[in-house]
């Protein structure tokens, strides 16, 4: 067929025009930016605790939270977290109560509250965009502790994980908490991702520990940098 032959697809448009403002948004990203490094700059070493906005504070995770924030704060590092109720709210809770650095990062969400009562007045930041709080969760933690949560959650292990494994950031720990919740999700990764489609590699398991113990948490924290025997620092420059 002559390429003149060739039929051309009708392509799709834009259903409205796009607002001129779209391009102004980059200052608006980059104030987000500027404010988030100009505060957490100032904490020194913190660990990032992930978990559900839907825990009730009789739950045990919600505890169990509270116990790894006040265990942490002990072995002096600070805590961020989301800023929002839940988990979040625990871990800030734990960090509080005991006299450490409490560091709320919000995101403006329609259909959740907004930040909990825990979080240090100095370093309570609110964000619009998801991505630019991804930059200091990431950027900030010297490890991450993932509790039991949904698809937020999801989204901040696998991100955190896929950069660790690309080397887009310094390896740090990346710890599961509760076993009946991440077991079942582990066991597929090794029995479908990586033995049976071979989607990752066997060292990439080792990226994944699942404790019940908040003391094996910062137990794992400590020994991953007592073996490295390096200065803390943020995990990657921009």
């Amino acid at each position: 067929m002559m390429q003149d032959e060739i039929k051309k697809p009708h392509m799709k448009q834009w259903g409205r025009a796009l607002k001129g403002e779209n391009s102004w948004t980059m200052f608006k990203v980059i104030s987000e930016l500027v404010q988030g490094f100009e505060t957490l700059n100032e904490l020194g070493p913190c660990v990032s605790i992930f978990g559900s906005a839907r825990t009730k504070p009789d739950h045990p995770y919600y505890k169990m939270a509270v116990d790894i924030a006040r265990l942490l704060t002990d072995a002096g590092y600070g805590v961020i977290t989301g800023g929002g109720p839940g988990i979040m709210e625990a871990g800030n809770k734990g960090a509080y109560l005991y006299g450490g650095k409490s560091v709320g990062l919000n995101i403006n969400l329609p259909f959740e509250q907004g930040h909990n009562q825990y979080i240090d007045n100095d370093k309570n930041l609110d964000f619009r965009y998801f991505f630019v709080r991804k930059v200091m969760f990431v950027k900030y933690a010297q490890a991450f502790v993932a509790l039991p949560g949904g698809f937020g959650t999801m989204d901040e292990l696998f991100e955190t994980l896929t950069l660790v494994q690309t080397k887009k950031i310094t390896r740090v720990p990346i710890i599961l908490v509760g076993s009946e919740y991440w077991g079942g999700l582990k066991e597929w990764i090794r029995g479908t991702m990586l033995e049976k489609e071979s989607n990752i590699n066997e060292v990439d398991m080792d990226l994944l520990p699942i404790t019940d113990d908040p003391e094996e948490v910062v137990r794992l924290i400590n020994e991953f940098y007592s073996e490295k025997a390096e200065q803390l620092s943020p995990n990657y420059e921009l």
